[in-house]
């Protein structure tokens, strides 16, 4: 049983993909795997040997640290952690327990590169309706938290992305596009290896509300018509997304756990 400094695989496996979901920071030394190849969803990779100087960033965050087998490398860094005020535990048995237990892996390769903030970029069509939602709340929740968003008129999301070093997505450029029966929500899942149980139901859920083919599921139509009352009740992209999230917590959540219950 690990101990109050410590969280289980399976305790944390039920937090990713959820909001306030804590931080996880890998601190795998380059020789234990620590420098691209694959990481836990949302994991950010840090150096355990310079830990004081990058301390300060997690501040007010809850902390999970990990690295190869739960040792020396993650404990020191958390209680180098603690020093900082900062509310940390490790991961019992580390990286190697949680690929073990068959957890899902992020392609690290897949990442964009981070700004001097440690954020990743994306820049897309404004006017959101579906999927330049659906994508972002799965980039905030399996893969960056702190993920920024920009929404640009169509024309400009090009010179956007270059200027900006934005990674662009649903708009035409770069590999993050619908691909055949595909849509850009089913790419991401594919190419950052997330496809997962419910992350796969709700896939089709958002690829039938997407597509024109909203009998795909019978949660599909529902969603087109919530995607479509929001994009009419926000002018601003932005506030249309940190409104919309819950709508996607509360659909993959359903998926994950609920399909199950009925309500008469």
């Amino acid at each position: 049983m690990p101990s109050p400094t410590e969280i289980s695989v399976a305790q944390l496996s039920r937090l990713i993909g959820l909001p306030g979901a804590p931080m996880l920071i890998d601190v795998r030394p380059c020789d234990d795997g620590g420098s691209g190849g694959d990481l836990l969803p949302t994991a950010r990779q840090m150096k355990s040997q310079t830990v004081s100087a990058w301390a300060h960033t997690f501040s007010g965050q809850r902390v999970i640290a990990y690295c190869r087998d739960g040792g020396d490398v993650s404990q020191g860094t958390a209680a180098w952690l603690r020093q900082a005020g900062i509310d940390v535990q490790t991961l019992d048995g580390g990286f190697e327990a949680w690929r073990e237990a068959d957890q899902p892996l992020l392609c690290a390769d897949r990442l964009p590169e981070r700004d001097q903030a440690g954020r990743t970029t994306w820049v897309t069509r404004a006017r959101p309706k579906i999927i330049r939602i659906a994508c972002p709340w799965l980039i905030r929740r399996f893969i960056d938290p702190a993920a920024v968003f920009l929404y640009v008129a169509p024309s400009e999301v090009t010179n956007v992305a270059e200027r900006f070093k934005a990674t662009p997505f649903d708009s035409g450029d770069g590999i993050w596009n619908d691909r055949g029966d595909a849509c850009t929500f089913d790419v991401m899942l594919e190419e950052f290896n997330l496809k997962t149980k419910p992350l796969s139901r709700l896939a089709a859920i958002v690829r039938g509300a997407d597509t024109g083919t909203p009998d795909l599921t019978p949660q599909s139509g529902g969603l087109l018509a919530i995607s479509l009352g929001y994009s009419r009740m926000f002018r601003d992209d932005v506030a249309q997304l940190d409104a919309a999230m819950p709508v996607y917590d509360a659909l993959y959540r359903w998926c994950r756990d609920g399909t199950e219950e009925t309500h008469g």
